[in-house]
């Protein structure tokens, strides 16, 4: 089956899904009073998302400067730096380092990248036990599942579905309490940590004066991951990159507010290398992987870059009127919603994907919610035409558009045929899209240039 059939089908049986849509619709809700809470911090959030925007924007024009400054100032305190193309140079690197470490296992922040390579399956095939440390992850990582939210990723399921999970594959008793289910994860987390001979995180932001790795987190569990552990690797976007660390007091804040409601996140952590000689803590060796991975076809497209402006908040997920009835899974996708149909064609290959670019209202609600002001609907619409433009439509899509617009340059032939025919067409061309869930179009029996001529003959 296709990749759009495959859409299309889940979206359909998504929708009808009642459970399903009133477990989002509670957790979107308890979001959305967050978000608006946390707003009366900005006098004037305008004008931080502006300034967002433009220090981004700059930034991204200047990338390979940045990224330069990074990797000087980063390696200078002792870090090592991996330059990675695609997933498949990123996981033969991060292979290595296991095999130099006789890693058995890994504990893993919450990080987006790693689940654009797809690290976990990576890991346990060459044999190492991969522990995602996130609440959220360890749970989807429990019911074998993606990641449904890019901030939330256990969004989907109800406090009585994680029990059930819980009470499956952990073999606890049966409980409603949301106090005990996060007790058990803790306390059988907790050993993971120092077994690990290895951590793992994603980045929320690079900075390049300090060449630091910015996370922001909310468990303690990025800083967990990071502790004990000898060696930390960070795979992080290459479009993640701030030109300086006081950037962080306008994008922390932005970033927490639209992602989770909150001032600020309560873990938010700098790390610019190893251990050095003076300190007691942190790991032995630091890397971080610096993934391209299909950014680069975007920068090289001006009217498209500034999709690497996202800080992955989450809040154009939640404003979407499709996400909230098709929901995250049937992206088949990292990164899902709005920003996700944007991006993942490019990141994955616009024949395959270009179908995400379509499911979209183009209502606008995305762009008007950005924290950095990307305008997302328009995006999608400049995907929408590279797509036909590079000839990814289907035959039967072209020639019909081709008659129609034929016959809409030529009075005459549009004339030509009688109402019932017209009809007739439409019913066959929009019976498996429009006429499945809406009464079928119909033509007026006279065409509005008739009445015209039938008035003015009068």
């Amino acid at each position: 089956m296709s990749r759009l059939k495959q859409f299309l089908q889940d979206a359909e049986t998504k929708s009808f899904d009642l459970g399903h849509r009133s477990t989002i619709k509670f957790n979107i809700g308890k979001y959305n009073a967050a978000v608006q809470r946390g707003l009366t911090q900005y006098s004037d959030h305008e004008l931080a998302r502006e300034r967002a925007s433009f220090i981004k924007t700059n930034t991204i024009n200047n990338l390979d400067k940045y990224l330069m400054e990074f990797e000087s100032n980063f390696t200078a305190r002792g870090g090592k730096v991996i330059w990675a193309r695609n997933a498949e140079e990123a996981l033969k690197e991060i292979g290595q380092i296991m095999k130099r470490k006789r890693a058995r296992s890994v504990v893993k922040s919450k990080s987006m990248t790693t689940e654009e390579i797809h690290l976990n399956n990576f890991l346990e095939k060459n044999g190492v036990e991969t522990v995602e440390t996130d609440l959220g992850e360890y749970i989807v990582q429990l019911a074998e599942q993606r990641p449904y939210h890019i901030v939330t990723p256990a969004m989907h399921m109800s406090k009585k579905d994680i029990a059930d999970l819980f009470v499956k594959k952990l073999k606890i008793a049966p409980t409603d309490s949301a106090e005990e289910l996060v007790a058990t994860a803790r306390r059988l987390l907790r050993a993971k940590y120092t077994e690990a001979e290895v951590g793992i995180t994603g980045g929320n932001f690079l900075l390049a004066d300090i060449g630091g790795v910015a996370i922001t987190e909310n468990e303690g569990n990025g800083r967990l991951s990071t502790a004990f552990p000898k060696t930390h690797i960070a795979i992080v976007g290459i479009e993640k990159i701030l030109p300086s660390v006081m950037d962080l007091d306008l994008f922390w804040p932005l970033l927490s507010t639209s992602g989770t409601g909150q001032q600020v996140t309560i873990y938010n952590t700098i790390f610019t290398g190893p251990r050095q000689p003076n300190e007691k803590d942190g790991p032995e060796e630091m890397y971080v992987v610096l993934l391209d991975n299909g950014r680069t076809e975007l920068l090289a497209l001006p009217e498209k870059r500034e999709a690497l402006n996202c800080i992955r908040c989450g809040a154009c997920l939640n404003v979407c009127p499709v996400y909230k009835n098709i929901g995250g899974h049937t992206y088949e996708s990292t990164y899902s919603g709005p920003i996700g149909s944007v991006i993942t064609p490019h990141y994955n290959g616009m024949a395959e994907n270009k179908h995400l670019s379509f499911a979209s209202s183009l209502c606008g609600a995305c762009t008007s919610v950005c924290p950095v002001k990307i305008n997302i609907h328009n995006l999608l619409l400049l995907n929408r035409r590279q797509s036909v433009e590079q000839g990814f439509t289907e035959k039967s899509e072209r020639t019909t558009f081709k008659l129609w617009l034929k016959a809409m340059k030529s009075r005459k032939l549009l004339n030509m045929a009688p109402a019932g025919v017209k009809n007739f067409v439409l019913k066959q061309v929009l019976k498996d899209t429009w006429s499945k869930r809406r009464e079928p179009l119909q033509v007026a029996p006279k065409s509005f240039n008739q009445l015209w001529k039938e008035r003015e003959g009068k």
